[in-house]
């Protein structure tokens, strides 16, 4: 308790509240929940001190402030993950403690030294460390969110959490190979390691959507860190925009293409407009006029002076005042003329034609309302027929539902408006010290610029797999994807190459699916030889296919237990497939913001990126392909998403790449 007592100085109430925030931040990051405080030991050898010191979530002292327990992100934390049999750095011994919850289940130790005692495979530094931890953790039931590795973090996995802060590292891998763990443990990493300044300019996640932010939330809190924004690009847009939905893919395409800069540009200047006809004002016995020529002079001056639009409004009310103030027979002041006639309706709908105040979404939503305007804004750019396939019926920009396309146009006309007389605050971009983008394969050109104009110093780790880009901007290498951010250093590229979380004998099918969606990449190396093989059950013509969606549900619920099973499913059969359950009084959820809270979830393809379950059902991959854009990747993907047990369920002929 923090008090102070009657009669206390501000000063005094200024630190108890300055303590109390800070011993409440504090107890935050203490707090663990059921997850075990310690999960290692080290031991070093007698060259180097043969001190042993246990690993844990936090750092813990005694009173005397000697070490009970190590953070996992300090500096001699790192022979925990890093050491091998030909470098053990320092090691004697490292121990896993395996935990279930705060119940010791094994321990599991290494010893290091004697390199004879180690095969070529262990001695070359790719022998997994802390093998039985490591399984059990694989093995654990899915919850419906994200665990944290703490306790289990790999070599190559550690490499890059523990890179420098500066500059863009891309990590790119393919399922299972912990990629989206591994950022935000470089997140945890990185707060931890450079607390200063990124605790002040902050850290940013950026994921695809609202169902995948649910699924990662908890990670950064189970490790200490519950000061970080995560968001999706629709978040980060005008505060009072609402960003849901998704285009068609031609759509899409062409408003995450950089021509739409030009575009917009355009487009605000239809705003800055002269008048059509001379204005005239009563002013006692005289006449005060602005000519047509005036207002077109006002408005190129303004143009070439400013650079964003909102601050040059002062400007052009000041010189539209001077210019009436000018035209009078008898000297009079333009101040004088300006609080006289500020009010009257001629000068207030000549200011709002020559030089509106506008917010983002009202630039935007009277473009994309307007047919003339979206012909005239495309300029030679676009031509015209292909700029009206934005057009949509105009209503109050107050009411309009965006699609997550719209995010970087409505971002894209806030730099060019920039602030609101009065409204700096509200209307400013918040930029972050570091940031994180997942499934960064799929961003467009002017998606990453949005996110650039985020980055306070270009400091981020990206995150993807090319092979699982599906989007209307799906690249085939991240060249692609680098091109379209300013890298004040050279980038750094990272490849995680073992798979984690699929067992072999699922590998296997979805390797086949990869060599129809990306070629050029190889699958990665399974360290789960033993699984259950994929069940592929095929639907005869006069069958229900949601009675045998339902009837493989019941199935796979007795086999998993604990776990979790996710439906995924083409688009188009969400219904048909949720109606079926429903009839058979199956409990299940639907994908939505809240995440896979439900044992059995019907999620549709186009959302099932980045998520993991124990079990998943792909209903019908020939639809699946033929209805999403990149239909092979995506099916790819689908194949990728369980750790113990997949089944194929088909009506139609199965796809090349299965059959």
């Amino acid at each position: 308790m923090v008090e102070v007592g009657a009669g206390g100085t501000s000063q005094a109430r200024f630190e108890r509240d300055v303590i109390s925030d800070t011993l409440a931040i504090r107890l935050r990051q203490l707090e663990t929940g059921s997850a075990a405080l310690v999960f290692g030991r080290i031991d070093h050898d007698d060259d180097n001190g043969g001190d042993s010191f246990y690993i844990g979530r936090l750092g813990v002292w005694d009173a005397d402030q000697d070490p009970v327990v190590v953070d996992w992100r300090a500096p001699i934390s790192e022979s925990f993950y890093r050491a091998t049999a030909s470098d053990p750095m320092g090691l004697e011994r490292r121990r896993h403690f395996a935990t279930r919850g705060r119940e010791l289940l094994g321990i599991d130790d290494e010893l290091f030294g004697d390199l004879s005692r180690f095969d070529g495979e262990a001695a070359d530094g790719s022998r997994l460390k802390g093998e039985g931890a490591l399984i059990r953790a694989l093995e654990t039931a899915r919850t419906g969110r994200l665990g944290d590795i703490v306790a289990t973090i790999q070599g190559e996995q550690d490499e890059v959490i523990r890179a420098a802060l500066p500059g863009v590292v891309v990590v790119q891998g393919g399922p299972g190979t912990g990629k989206t763990v591994v950022a935000l443990h470089r997140a945890a990493y990185l707060l931890y390691s450079h607390r200063f300044p990124l605790a002040g300019q902050g850290v940013l996640v950026v994921g695809p959507n609202r169902l995948f932010l649910a699924y990662i939330e908890q990670v950064l809190p189970s490790l200490g860190e519950a000061g970080v924004q995560m968001a999706t690009l629709g978040d980060l847009v005008v505060p009072d925009a609402i960003v849901e939905g998704v285009d068609p893919q031609p759509i899409a395409h062409l408003k995450g293409d950089l021509v739409m800069v030009d575009v917009l540009r355009r487009a605000l200047r239809q705003r800055q407009r002269p008048l059509r006809e001379d204005i005239v004002l009563g002013y006692g016995l005289q006449r005060l006029r602005l000519t047509v020529e005036q207002s077109a002079d006002i408005v190129t001056q303004a143009r070439r002076r400013f650079r964003t639009h909102n601050a040059a409004r002062a400007f052009v009310k000041s010189e539209v005042f001077a210019a009436l103030a000018t035209s009078a027979r008898d000297e009079v002041s333009a101040e004088t003329v300006r609080e006289r006639s500020r009010h009257l309706p001629e000068v207030r709908e000549a200011l709002e034609w020559m030089w509106p105040v506008l917010t983002p979404a009202q630039l935007l939503h009277d473009f994309l309302g307007a047919r003339a305007l979206l012909r005239a804004a495309g300029g030679t750019d676009v031509a015209p027929e292909r700029m009206e396939t934005l057009h949509r019926p105009w209503s109050s920009a107050e009411d309009v539902r965006w699609s997550t396309a719209d995010a970087p146009l409505l971002d894209e006309c806030r730099a060019l408006l920039g602030f609101r007389p009065g409204r700096r605050d509200e209307d400013e971009v918040r930029t972050y010290g570091h940031i994180v983008v997942d499934e960064a394969q799929d961003l467009s050109p002017m998606e990453l610029r949005m996110l650039d104009r985020r980055s306070l110093n270009g400091s981020m780790t990206i995150v993807g797999d090319i092979a699982q880009a599906t989007g209307a901007w799906a690249h085939d290498d991240w060249e692609g994807v680098l091109e379209h951010i300013d890298q004040k250093r050279p980038s750094r590229r990272v490849e995680l190459t073992i798979g984690y979380r699929i067992p072999a004998p699922l590998m296997d099918v979805a390797a086949r699916a990869l060599r129809v969606a990306a070629p050029d990449l190889a699958p990665a190396r399974s360290i789960r030889e033993d699984g259950d093989p994929p069940r592929l059950l095929e639907v005869p013509a006069e069958s229900d296919l949601g009675e045998a969606v339902v009837s493989a549900t019941r199935y796979e619920l007795d086999r998993i237990e604990h776990g979790n099973v996710a439906i995924i499913v083409p688009a188009s059969l969400v219904v048909t497939v949720s109606d079926a359950l429903d009839r058979a009084g199956v409990k299940y959820g639907r994908a939505t913001r809240s995440g896979l809270d439900q044992k059995v979830t019907v999620v549709p393809v186009g959302l099932v990126k980045g998520l993991e379950v124990d079990a998943a059902m792909v209903v019908e991959p020939d639809r699946i392909v033929g209805e999403e854009p990149q239909g092979d990747r995506s099916l790819y993907v689908a194949l990728t998403r369980a750790t113990r047990r997949l089944t194929i369920i088909h009506q139609q002929p199965l796809p090349p790449a299965l059959s």
